[in-house]
């Protein structure tokens, strides 16, 4: 599990959609909330690196909640229809997969945790950043799972 770490990372002002429903809804309706969001990033003015999509998401054990958004200085006109919040600097347990490999990414993810005696912090989102790349079929992926510090 060498592709498993922990990692730190400061506050991030995001700006997106989101989709809330069962989870026997995913991943179906994640990548529809994806393409919509992407469709519509012309949207959102400013400097924005729209090559990095963040899907921060939480759950309970009914449904969960998932977004699509981009990392964005605080903005002053956000898009009809969008949200802007801010996550707070967190530390997580990470693993790097691909966009194809997403359920062993945390099957390994998982394990790993369990081996470093790690434990989720429960009350924080988890999160799934995509580096895009249209001329890839297969993108690199990194999962982000919030964890207690001592």
């Amino acid at each position: 599990m060498n592709n498993c770490s922990t990692i730190t990372k400061p506050a991030m002002n995001m700006v997106g959609i989101s989709y809330c429903g069962p989870y026997s809804t995913f991943p179906d309706e994640a990548i529809h909330l994806q393409s919509e969001f992407l469709s519509r990033k012309h949207e959102i003015e400013g400097d924005v690196k729209t090559t990095v999509l963040y899907s921060p998401y939480f759950g309970n054990e009914v449904f969960a909640t998932y977004w699509a958004c981009f990392e964005v200085p605080h903005l002053e006109q956000v898009p009809k229809g969008m949200v802007q919040f801010t996550i707070p600097q967190r530390t997580y347990a990470m693993s790097v997969c691909t966009n194809k490999r997403i359920g062993e990414g945390y099957e390994q993810l998982t394990g790993w945790m369990n081996e470093q005696k790690l434990a989720k912090r429960e009350n924080a989102v988890s999160l799934e950043i995509f580096y895009i790349d249209e001329h890839l079929e297969e993108e690199q992926v990194e999962l982000l799972i919030p964890i207690d510090e001592p």
